[in-house]
């Protein structure tokens, strides 16, 4: 897993990231399954020009899924919790009001 790029796949924007963003310093996001907490802090901090002080991931089996009587799965996927460092400007991907 080289290209940061691949690591970091998308911001996740829910109510609970949201809430994380404001009141821990916390960044949600959706990264790639074989992605450690080492690439994602060293994605993140290239990406971002940020410090991270702590990465905590979580892994998501697929879900079945049905179109009529044909059924399929779909793919795992992975989250990661970011905490930024004290006195690090916040990552601003959405404007929530």
């Amino acid at each position: 897993m080289k290209d940061v790029w691949e690591i970091l796949r998308r911001p996740i924007i829910t109510e609970k990231g949201l809430d994380q963003k404001d009141k821990r310093r916390t960044v949600c996001f959706q990264v790639h399954p074989h992605a450690t907490k080492t690439e994602i802090k060293q994605a993140v901090q290239k990406i971002f020009k940020v410090k991270v002080d702590s990465v905590q991931t979580a892994n998501f089996d697929g879900k079945e899924r049905r179109r009529g009587r044909f059924t399929g799965y779909r793919p795992d996927w992975k989250k990661a919790y970011v905490k930024l460092k004290a006195g690090e400007k916040m990552i601003e991907f959405a404007e929530h009001t």
